[in-house]
C-alpha cells in the first residue's frame, strides 16, 4: 500500500509540473488570444441574483417568496470540494447524514431528503444514491420547504438542484490537478468553445483516485477509483429556437466502508481507523445521463421550453455487511453476512413550460404553466445472506465464491407519475406582489395510485427597491406505497391510505445590503403528518393493534444568512439556523428528536484579497449536539471544523496558472459527523491538498 501512494503522488507531482510548464506551441498559439485582466469583481461570483429551480422561472431572489441559498461554482473551487457534500456544508440548514456505502445522506431543516425525491439536475427529478460528480456543476440551488407545486412529491425539508455547465461560445481550455497528503490524486480537463457560428459544446474530463484515512482489519487502506466524461452541445437554431443535448458517464468503484460504532454515550468503539467491512468489499456504479432541452420564443413576453433526460443507474454490491452486536464492546466477534446483489434504476423524466408576461390594466403578471412526469424502473437480483462470525485480530476471511447471477428471481418495481401546474406572479404596484399556484398530480403504481392537488401562495413587501418581506404558504406530498394498510392483525387491516403530507409557514426578509451582499433571514414551521401511528390493543377487539394515520412531526426554526462582498477585499458566505425539531404525535417516538438534526447550526466561507494575485480563505463549520438514534438515548458531541486556504494567481509565458493550497480541519478537531449508533461518520483529521490550474 505505502508504495502504491509513493507511486500516486510521483504521477502528481510529474503532472503538476507539466502543468505550469509551457511549450514553444503553446506559447505561439496563446500570443494571438487576446486576453482581458479582471481584477477584484471576478471574485463578486460570491453572490447570486436569482434561482431558477425555486420558481421555474427566470425570477429574482428579491421577487422569490421562499427561502433559497445558492452555491457558486467559485466557492467550490476555492474548498477543492470533490463531493456535494463538501459543498452542502456551505449552508446551514443542511446536516450531514450517514456516507456508508459510497453515497451520502443529507437532512434539510431536519427532514431526510430521499435518494428518488430530494434531488434535481437542471430542474429533473435525479436520482441520488450515489455521490455525485460535483465538477459538472456550475451551482448548486438550496430549496427550502415543500416544493411539491413544482416537482410533485418531495420531503418538507425542500430540494437540492443541481445546475450542471452549458456551452460556452468563449474559448475555454483549462487543466488542472490536485493531489492530497494521502496519496489521493485528482486530474480535470474543462473545455468548451465555439465549434461553428451556432454551435457551441462544453466537454469535461476526471479521473480520480482516494485514499482514505480508514482501514481494514487487514491494514490496507479503503481506496476509490473514479471516472466521469460529460459533453453538452448547443445550437442556435434561428433567432427564436435554441436546441441542447449531453450525455455523461460516471463510473465509480470504491471499497465499502458501512460506518463506525458508537457505544450507549456517544463514544466511538475502538480505533477511529477502523473499517469493520472485509477489505474485499466493494460496491461499483456506473452511471449515465442522456437528454436534451429546447427553447422557442414565440415573442420578447412568451416562452416555451421542452426537456426530457434519462438516467441509468446500475450497482453492484459485493458486502461483508457486518452486524453491531447490542452490547459490542472493542476486541469482541460480530457477525457479518455476505451477500452479492445487483441493482438497475432507469429514471425517464420530461417536462414542457410555457412561461409569459401580460398585464391587466396596471397590474402585471408572470406566469408559468407547466407540466412534468416521471417514469421509474427498478429492478434487483442478489444472493441469500450467509452469516460467519469473525472476531478482530483473526486472519480476515477469504472472498466468498458467491455471484448475484445465480439469482434466477427478479424483484421489479416500477411507477410512474405526471403533474400539471400553475403559477402567477403578480406586481400590483412597486410595493406589493402577490403570488399563488397550484398542482396536480397522478401517481400510477401498482395497487397504490394516487392523486393529490396542493397549493402556494405568497405576498411580497418592498419597502424600497433593495428590500423584500414575505410570508408565504406551502405545501408537499409524499405518496403511500399502498393503497390500503395490509395487516390482518390490526383493528384497521384494509384502510385507505392517503399520502404523507407536509406543509409550511414562513415569514423571511432580503435585503441586499450593496450591490454586491445580500442579508435574508426567515422563521419557518414545518409540519409533516399522515404518518402511520401503530397503538397495541388489550386483545379483546379480537385485534393485537390499530394503525391510524396521523402522525405529526413539527419543526420550527429560524435561518440568518449573509452572501456576498463585504468590501472590495472581503467576501463571504455565511449562514446559521436554529431548529427545534420534534415528533408532536407518534407511538414510538413521540417526543423525541429526529437523528442528525442539530438544535443549531452554522457555517462561514470567507476569501480576503491579500493583493492582486494572492488571497487568503478561511471557513468555519459548526454542527450541534445532535441525536444519533430515534429514540434519543445516544448523543454525538457538538463540534466546530476550521478550515484554511489560500490561492496564488501566476502566468507563465503568457498562460494564466493558479496554485492553491488547502488544509481541512486545521486544528485538528476529533468529531463524529453524520449517521447512527452502527454507521456513524469518523470526521477526517488534519488534511492538505495541493492543486495547479492552468488555462490555456
Amino acid at each position: 500500500m505505502r508504495g502504491n501512494v509513493m507511486k500516486k503522488n510521483y504521477l502528481a507531482v510529474a503532472v503538476l509540473a507539466a502543468l505550469t510548464s509551457t511549450s514553444q506551441q503553446a506559447m505561439a498559439q496563446t500570443q494571438d488570444i487576446e486576453r482581458i485582466e479582471v481584477v477584484g469583481s471576478y471574485f463578486n461570483g460570491y453572490q447570486v441574483d436569482n434561482a431558477s429551480g425555486a420558481t421555474r422561472t427566470d425570477t429574482s431572489l428579491l421577487e422569490t417568496a421562499q427561502a433559497v441559498t445558492v452555491i457558486p461554482e467559485l466557492i467550490m473551487d476555492e474548498q477543492l470540494a470533490t463531493t456535494l457534500g463538501s459543498v452542502l456544508a456551505n449552508d446551514a440548514s443542511l446536516s450531514p447524514g450517514s456516507k456508508q456505502r459510497n453515497r451520502e445522506v443529507f437532512y434539510s431543516r431536519g427532514f431526510a431528503l430521499s435518494s428518488s425525491t430530494g434531488y434535481l439536475r437542471d430542474g429533473h427529478q435525479h436520482w441520488s444514491h450515489y455521490q455525485q460528480p460535483i465538477e459538472t456543476l456550475s451551482s448548486v440551488e438550496v430549496i427550502k420547504g415543500p416544493s411539491s407545486i413544482l416537482y410533485g412529491q418531495s420531503a418538507p425539508g425542500g430540494l437540492v438542484n443541481m445546475v450542471t455547465k452549458k456551452p460556452t461560445e468563449r474559448r475555454l481550455f483549462d487543466l488542472s490537478a490536485d493531489t492530497d497528503q494521502n496519496g489521493s490524486t485528482r486530474f480535470m480537463l474543462d473545455a468548451g468553445g465555439a465549434l461553428t457560428e451556432d454551435l457551441s459544446y462544453r466537454g469535461i474530463l476526471v479521473k480520480q483516485d482516494v485514499v482514505y484515512d480508514r482501514e481494514y482489519h487487514n491494514g490496507e487502506q479503503r481506496e476509490r477509483d473514479r471516472f466521469l466524461g460529460s459533453i453538452a452541445l448547443a445550437y442556435q437554431v434561428s433567432e427564436n429556437l435554441s436546441v441542447d443535448v449531453y450525455y455523461d458517464q460516471t463510473d465509480d468503484k470504491a471499497g465499502l466502508d458501512t460506518g463506525a460504532w458508537l457505544d450507549s454515550d456517544g463514544d466511538l468503539i475502538g480505533d477511529e481507523k477502523t473499517i469493520y467491512d472485509f477489505s474485499w468489499a466493494f460496491t461499483d456504479i456506473r452511471v449515465n445521463n442522456i437528454g436534451g432541452n429546447a427553447t422557442y420564443h414565440f415573442n420578447p413576453q412568451w416562452t416555451v421550453k421542452l426537456g426530457y433526460n434519462q438516467q441509468n443507474f446500475e450497482r453492484q454490491r459485493f458486502e461483508s455487511a457486518p452486524r453491531k452486536p447490542a452490547d459490542y464492546a472493542e476486541g469482541d466477534s460480530y457477525t457479518s453476512q455476505y451477500y452479492d446483489r445487483y441493482d438497475d434504476w432507469q429514471f425517464k423524466t420530461a417536462y414542457v413550460d410555457f412561461t409569459g408576461e401580460f398585464a391587466t390594466g396596471d397590474i402585471e403578471h408572470q406566469v408559468l404553466i407547466g407540466m412534468n412526469s416521471l417514469d421509474y424502473y427498478y429492478e434487483q437480483r442478489r444472493t441469500t445472506p450467509v452469516a460467519v462470525d469473525y472476531t478482530p485480530g483473526q486472519p480476515e476471511p477469504l472472498k466468498p465464491d458467491i455471484s448475484y447471477k445465480s439469482d434466477d428471481s427478479l424483484y421489479i418495481s416500477e411507477y410512474d407519475y405526471y403533474g400539471f401546474y400553475f403559477q402567477d406572479l403578480v406586481t400590483i404596484n412597486d410595493e406589493w406582489q402577490l403570488v399563488f399556484g397550484g398542482r396536480f398530480d397522478q401517481q400510477n403504481r401498482e395497487g397504490a395510485d394516487s392523486e393529490s392537488f396542493v397549493p402556494k401562495l405568497g405576498a411580497l413587501y418592498h419597502p424600497n427597491e433593495d428590500a423584500t418581506i414575505y410570508l408565504s404558504y406551502s405545501e408537499g406530498f409524499e405518496p403511500a406505497s399502498s393503497e390500503t394498510l395490509n395487516d390482518e392483525n390490526d383493528a384497521n387491516h384494509g384502510m385507505a391510505l392517503d399520502a404523507v403530507t407536509s406543509e409550511q409557514i414562513e415569514l423571511g426578509a432580503k435585503w441586499q445590503v450593496s450591490d454586491r451582499l445580500m442579508v435574508e433571514t426567515a422563521i419557518f414551521d414545518i409540519k409533516k403528518s399522515g404518518a402511520l401511528v401503530t397503538e397495541s390493543l388489550d386483545g379483546g377487539s379480537g385485534a393485537d393493534t390499530i394503525t391510524t394515520q396521523s402522525g405529526l412531526q413539527r419543526h420550527k426554526g429560524i435561518e440568518l444568512s449573509a452572501q456576498g462582498a463585504v468590501n472590495d477585499r472581503l467576501f463571504l458566505m455565511a449562514s446559521s439556523m436554529y431548529l427545534d425539531a420534534e415528533y408532536e404525535k407518534d407511538d414510538t417516538y413521540q417526543g423525541m428528536t429526529p437523528v442528525d438534526a442539530p438544535e443549531w447550526s452554522a457555517s462561514i466561507w470567507s476569501r480576503y484579497e491579500v493583493t492582486e494575485k494572492l488571497a487568503l480563505n478561511a471557513g468555519l463549520f459548526y454542527q450541534g449536539e445532535r441525536y444519533a438514534d430515534s429514540e434519543n438515548t445516544v448523543t454525538k458531541d457538538a463540534y466546530t471544523r476550521v478550515d484554511f486556504g489560500a490561492t496564488y494567481q501566476a502566468e507563465i509565458s503568457g498562460i494564466p496558472v493558479d496554485y492553491r493550497f488547502n488544509i481541512e480541519n486545521l486544528l485538528d478537531t476529533d468529531y463524529l459527523a453524520g449517521g447512527g449508533v452502527n454507521n456513524v461518520t469518523v470526521g477526517g483529521g488534519r488534511m492538505a491538498r495541493f492543486e495547479v490550474r492552468a488555462s490555456f
